[in-house]
């Protein structure tokens, strides 16, 4: 007789002074596009944190845990993620709603595909039309021959006067567009890129850059240092590249190009961590994190991008050896499966 009593009622949300209604289980994300706001987002299901968002004021429900995906700084000052959000009470929302005016959809055509390592193939894009983003950004790709399947991949390259872009592609276990981007010749194919998202970019300053990479995630590395030697940067630069083994190495050349023409100390330093390294490896050895203390500079800038459980080690160590949490900038490189092996 009294089970009306308990039935939850809408709430609502304030994103930057704007009032809309959020149904129960609703998440924010879903509350705000449903009534017409251009919230940012990208994945839908806390993977990439387009939505990252700061809760001024009220109580939200986390559907997945946000620690994996939003940094220690973020959670300090009170950051959500829009998509896994669902409030409890009326909630005050401030969003950064530029980057989302930024990004657009462009079309395509793929130019070239070539086999970095045996499972990293580079992809070459040549744009219809420009598109604007900043160096270590990243977009979501969609084949024409793979509908209602998008992934998302950082730009490997600053932009280009010809508008053509480039993209490392990781093969994944399973992975329906990885997979094909790398077991079938997909050049002369439709594709459709919708960005520039994320926040991993080259923050103005003179310390010296602290750069540590895992697997495909040298892409947006590279981006930020051909960006920065473009425009005449003098830092110091250390990089740490982690691999398995030696086949597992790539883009060598490009990195060489850039310590020689760097016109300050460029140290790069290859790491593998396999049990069964070729014999003729001279070079370091063990898990790339392991060797942060050693190769860091003091009063470094530090950029982190590669798998999260290489991040999630790092950004704490970094942390222990005195470097400001506001100079840690990371990208995980997160698949499908990861958000929901976190959640579980």
């Amino acid at each position: 007789m009294f089970s009306f009593l308990s039935k939850k009622k809408p709430t609502t949300a304030a994103i930057n002074g704007l009032a809309i209604t959020v149904q129960p289980k609703e998440t924010l994300l879903q509350a705000a596009l449903r009534q017409g706001i251009d919230f940012p987002h990208s994945c839908r299901v806390g993977g990439c944190a387009a939505c990252k968002c700061k809760l001024v004021n009220g109580k939200v429900k986390e559907l997945t845990e946000s620690s994996y995906i939003l940094s220690d700084a973020d959670l300090d000052q009170g950051y959500i993620l829009a998509c896994q959000s669902v409030p409890t009470t009326d909630v005050t929302i401030e969003v950064d709603i530029s980057a989302q005016q930024a990004r657009r959809q462009v079309q395509g055509r793929v130019i070239g595909q070539e086999r970095l390592t045996h499972d990293i193939t580079q992809l070459r894009v040549q744009l219809d039309e420009a598109l604007t983003y900043k160096a270590g950004q990243y977009a979501n790709l969609s084949l024409a021959t793979l509908p209602g399947v998008a992934r998302s991949y950082s730009f490997a390259t600053p932009m280009q006067p010809e508008a053509q872009v480039s993209f490392f592609v990781r093969k994944v276990p399973g992975g329906t567009f990885s997979s094909q981007i790398n077991e079938q010749d997909v050049v002369g194919q439709a594709i459709t890129v919708d960005g520039p998202l994320g926040d991993f970019w080259l923050r103005p300053t003179d310390a010296p850059l602290f750069l540590v990479a895992g697997g495909s995630g040298l892409a947006p590395i590279l981006a930020l240092l051909q960006d920065a030697l473009a425009s005449q940067s003098r830092r110091p630069v250390t990089l740490l590249f982690g691999a398995r083994q030696a086949r597992d190495l790539y883009a060598l050349d490009q990195i060489q190009a850039l310590e020689r023409q760097w016109p300050a100390a460029f140290h790069f330093v290859p790491v593998l961590s396999a049990d069964d390294i070729e014999p003729g490896w001279a070079g370091v050895r063990g898990m790339v994190i392991e060797h942060i203390p050693t190769h860091l500079p003091v009063g470094a800038q530090a950029y982190l991008c590669g798998p999260p459980v290489m991040i999630d080690a790092a950004v704490p160590l970094l942390k222990r050896l005195g470097v400001a949490p506001d100079h840690i900038f990371t990208d995980r490189f997160t698949t499908l499966h990861d958000p929901l092996s976190a959640a579980a």
